[in-house]
């Protein structure tokens, strides 16, 4: 069984771990490769080499620092097929899917290239008699990121390109369970003139991202995955005195108006439910429908939920695909069988369990009667399973999304100009989107959620990851005019 290699200090290496994870096709059970659990020592270098590496690197032109990018989003385009194919066969979700994570993950790739503009400072002359002043922004050393299974490609490039770009050095740490499709990734990486130990892959677990955690060396961590994880790498990444970005979980609300387009509208709301088997931190979980307007949507739901053909995401027709584990669609269906418990009531349970054995599909299931407070209501499923609710007014909609401990995103359906601007003034979510499914920002705004969804003071992408990743040094100067005795700034030089 091929075993994932590491990328470190320009040169992919086999690890001598003692411990791997399976990488697992969701769709037939297939054993793809292995991903080591990288030893101490290896991880250490890789540190090592990242240092020894900053100390150029950061004096490099940032002119010249984005070169190796723009080479990197040719190539990823190139070859966009083939990483796609990895992708879904690692993680399960369609090829249309995987296109659509890799092709965020290039646009991501495509802004950072315009750092020489980021990164500007800013500048005043005579802020005092004889006195100017400017500010810029210098990089930092070493960071890391650790990245979640949901999207193999576009996750790690929210970071590593910003990072690296601004003069930083990165060691990028893939989820075990889908660790091909970064170093078919890497592969190109290799190709683009990064010098040796700018940009490096250590593969593992918990016990890598411990170690990360822990150097002294390593200045920031990125992290994307379930909260109570965001919430550790948040707490012991600043006991140890580093810069942390830890996004979290979400429970995320789509709310419906009478008003609104039903058919457009209901289709991006199952859409966004459903995409990605849910497995998605912006996937819709509860649809929530405001007085007359929801019998119509729970009509239209269902109606949709039908179309939904599950199985084999390299297929064209396959419209979703697998979970990714047999652990996770284990909880998901005693999450199923919970929500029963509770009282609500499945009205649509897609193909039968009997017929999706192979593989680790969990059929779409839809479920109405949802009470707050509920498990349907509060809990994270992240599975292709959708809650829906009914309340008489727009404001109680927006009293039950902040009743929510998440507060990722939300989005309202609606052709009422009123009702989308006080809905987008008044809920928690930091992420909204108007007539949206998945109200994912472009590259260039910043990304991340608030309360139990995000973790830090400062969100990812554009502008947002160049704060992050540098620090803003402000320089006061005077110069002296030798021909002249007189004290320019008396004021100053008593403070």
């Amino acid at each position: 069984m091929r075993t994932i290699p590491n990328y470190i200090n320009g040169e992919f290496i086999e690890s001598k771990a003692s411990e791997f994870t399976e990488v697992i096709n969701p769709f037939n059970e297939e054993i793809l490769a292995k991903t080591p659990h990288s030893t101490d020592s290896e991880i250490s270098n890789a540190i090592k080499v990242a240092n020894e590496a900053f100390s150029t690197w950061s004096k490099t032109p940032v002119i010249d620092r984005v070169q190796p990018l723009f080479k990197l989003k040719g190539l990823l385009e190139d070859n966009a097929k083939e990483i796609c194919e990895i992708l879904t066969r690692e993680h399960g979700k369609t090829y249309k899917e995987s296109w659509g994570d890799l092709l965020r993950g290039i646009q991501m790739v495509e802004v950072a290239t315009g750092m020489p503009s980021l990164m500007q400072g800013e500048a005043l002359q005579d802020v005092a008699r004889g006195i100017d002043s400017y500010a810029y922004r210098k990089p930092l050393g070493v960071f890391a990121g650790i990245n979640p299974f949901n999207f193999p490609a576009m996750v790690p490039m929210w970071f590593w390109p910003f990072a690296v770009a601004s003069g930083n050095c990165f060691i990028v740490k893939p989820s075990e369970r889908v660790s091909m499709t970064q170093e078919a990734i890497f592969k190109l990486i290799d190709q683009c003139g990064f010098p040796p130990g700018v940009i490096q892959m250590v593969n593992g677990s918990k016990d890598v991202v411990n170690h990360l955690l822990e150097s002294e060396d390593i200045k920031g961590i990125s992290f994307v995955g379930s909260t109570p994880v965001a919430k550790y790498i948040y707490e012991k990444g600043c006991a140890h005195k580093k810069r942390v970005q830890a996004l979290g979980g979400a429970k995320n609300f789509l709310v419906m108006t009478p008003d609104a387009q039903i058919e457009k509208s209901v289709q991006a709301m199952v859409d966004s439910c459903l995409g990605c088997a849910g497995e998605r931190c912006l996937a819709g979980a509860v649809l929530v429908g405001i007085g007359d307007g929801y019998d119509k949507m729970k009509d239209e739901v269902l109606r949709a939920v039908k179309n939904i053909k599950v199985g084999d995401g390299l297929n064209p027709e396959t419209t979703m695909g697998p979970v990714i584990s047999m652990e996770a669609k284990a909880r998901i269906l005693q999450d199923i069988e919970q929500a029963k418990s509770e009282g609500a009531e499945c009205i649509y349970a897609g193909e039968s369990q009997e017929t999706l054995d192979k593989g680790y599909f969990v059929a779409p299931h839809v479920f109405e009667n949802v009470k707050p407070g509920s498990l349907l209501a509060t809990k994270e499923i992240f599975g292709p399973v959708i809650s829906l609710m009914k309340v008489d007014t727009l404001g109680e909609a927006i009293k039950l999304i902040n009743s929510s401990d998440f507060a990722n995103t939300c989005s309202i359906f609606t052709t009422n100009g009123m009702a989308a601007r006080e809905f987008s003034q008044n809920v928690h979510p930091s992420m909204v989107g108007v007539n949206l499914g998945v109200p994912a920002p472009m590259a260039f705004f910043s990304f991340g959620g608030s309360k139990d969804s995000f973790y830090g003071d400062v969100k990812v992408h554009g502008k947002s990851s160049v704060e992050f990743f540098t620090e803003k040094l402000t320089v006061m100067q005077r110069w002296f005019n030798e021909d002249k005795n007189e004290n320019l700034n008396p004021h100053w030089d008593n403070d």
